[in-house]
């Protein structure tokens, strides 16, 4: 039992100064989806604030639509681009809403406000390539009717949205059944190499003239209009009066084209969002703001302090709760049955679903997903012990009972001792585990290796995505070891001896 005290002891004081340093001030959040356009008007608010002398920082890529709504609401982050159509689909489908001025009285009852549109619509289309297009004759939407066959790649949000797919279907009458989701950047490889046939499309989207896709046209007018907005926490008045009117200078600056070129300038020319944004304000504003451009050490070194506080936090809590249950368990069968019956049913939950459900408790950021890793540490741990203390040797047990040893007193000196290799092959696998899920914190803004990976498949960049996959099988790498050593200096050599002869 000391041996595991100790242990716990060497993680979380270890992770003192990563706690500290991730405590965060009063800057303005603002906030934007995991796609390249709203990076880059995450981008553009954020530099434009700071130009206008208000400190704000961007946490970018966070998901989709209510992942973002709810950390607004909850003042997660302050501020975040939309869209008209998303708001009112996505958002307030149940309201009716068919004005922007009705928009924009339903989203003060929230709290929340709204600047004029920036200029452009990026409404959804459906894209074919050229091939597929003379393939079939298909020109419209509603030429789909004639091929079932044909197969779809739909964005996972478009999937399920009140204005994607499933009214898109039912609007239409489309007889297609291969659909299936695909994250939007991937869906474009897809096209490509022929493994679907259609997906779903942004307007404004870089790719659609640099893949040459050929637009059906929406016929039969499903789609609404997707003007591009700017919502924003109406308390920020009252800290940053000025606020409405910096953001405000934002509307009207854009137009379609305005758009696709700037999301060229990313996708295809290989700019960053933030050298994007600074030469959009400088031409529009004549301000140049200062941009940090770092280094591939600096993102590992981030990337690296941001994973092993999720990590080691997490697997330190679990051990502590995951080791007495695990005790608790091996003393009833019952009791033990069920234990493993929670512990299992947690294992089952999606990652990324346990990520999001976590959001409404915790919000957005390292809580939700230090929560999501503690709870998946759990199972391995508790099997283990339970498991090791379970298969002792009744002999064992028996001398220790004979000895006069009291029941705390058998678990600390014999008990545990014995179970200890089972125990810590529990951990180290909870461990290499927690690694590698540690990557979908990314998703909600806790960073570590996932960001580099999410970057590098939205922007097609094979050396981002090594960027943050190699460090991370590396790290899964060192855990394992760092455990075989812990093995090697904490397992007595009796204990270590008898255990191989027994084996």
């Amino acid at each position: 039992m000391i041996m595991f005290r100790k242990l716990v002891w060497m993680v979380l004081l270890g992770l003192l100064p990563l706690v500290l340093s991730a405590v965060s001030d009063n800057t303005i959040r603002v906030g934007s989806k995991k796609f390249t356009e709203s990076v880059i008007l995450g981008e553009i608010i954020t530099q434009h604030l700071q130009s206008n002398g208000i400190k704000a920082i961007h946490q970018d890529q966070l998901g989709g639509t209510r992942l973002l709504w709810k950390a607004l609401l909850q003042g997660e982050i302050h501020i975040y681009p939309d869209y008209s159509g998303t708001i009112i689909h996505e958002i307030l489908q149940s309201q009716n809403i068919d004005s922007m001025a009705e928009l924009r009285t339903a989203l003060d009852a929230f709290g929340i406000s709204m600047i004029d549109p920036l200029g452009f619509n990026n409404t959804y289309a459906l894209g074919v390539t050229q091939a597929v297009a003379h393939r079939y004759h298909l020109n419209n939407i509603s030429d789909l009717l004639r091929h079932p066959e044909l197969r779809f790649g739909f964005t996972n949000e478009f999937m399920d949205r009140e204005d994607g797919w499933p009214s898109l279907r039912d609007y239409y009458q489309l007889p297609q059944k291969k659909v299936r989701g695909l994250d939007h950047d991937l869906a474009y490889k897809g096209l490509e190499s022929g493994s679907i046939d259609l997906m779903d499309l942004y307007s404004t989207d870089a790719e659609i003239a640099y893949y040459k896709l050929h637009i059906l046209a929406d016929d039969q007018n499903h789609f609404p209009e997707y003007q591009a907005v700017v919502l924003y926490r109406s308390d920020l008045e009252q800290e940053v009066p000025e606020i409405s009117t910096v953001i405000g200078e934002l509307s009207g600056l854009f137009s379609d084209s305005i758009m696709t070129n700037l999301n060229s300038g990313v996708k295809i020319d290989g700019n960053t969002e933030a050298q994007v944004a600074q030469n959009f304000l400088q031409h529009n504003f004549k301000t140049t703001t200062s941009i940090q451009m770092s280094t591939i050490f600096d993102r590992l070194l981030q990337s690296t302090r941001e994973h092993l506080f999720l990590v080691l936090l997490s697997l330190g809590a679990a051990i502590l709760v995951a080791i007495p249950l695990g005790i608790w368990g091996s003393k009833n069968p019952t009791t033990g049955q069920i234990i493993l019956s929670v512990v299992g049913v947690i294992q089952t939950i999606p990652s990324l679903a346990l990520l999001v459900f976590m959001i409404p408790l915790l919000g957005i950021g390292g809580p939700p997903a230090l929560v999501a890793l503690f709870l998946y540490s759990l199972l391995p741990i508790v099997r283990n012990t339970l498991t090791g203390l379970k298969d002792i040797p009744q002999d064992i047990r028996e001398s220790a009972l004979a000895l006069g040893l009291p029941k705390m007193a058998r678990l600390r000196l014999v008990e545990l001792p014995l179970a200890t290799r089972s125990i810590l092959a529990g951990i180290k696998t909870s461990a290499v585990i927690n690694v590698g899920t540690a990557t979908l914190g990314a998703l909600i803004g806790a960073g570590g290796y996932g960001q580099a990976i999410l970057t590098g498949i939205r922007l097609d960049d094979t050396s981002l995505i090594l960027e943050g996959a190699i460090p991370a099988a590396a790290l899964a790498l060192l855990v394992q070891w760092l455990f075989d050593l812990v093995e090697h200096f904490f397992l007595s050599p009796g204990l270590k001896n008898s255990q191989e002869l027994s084996s």
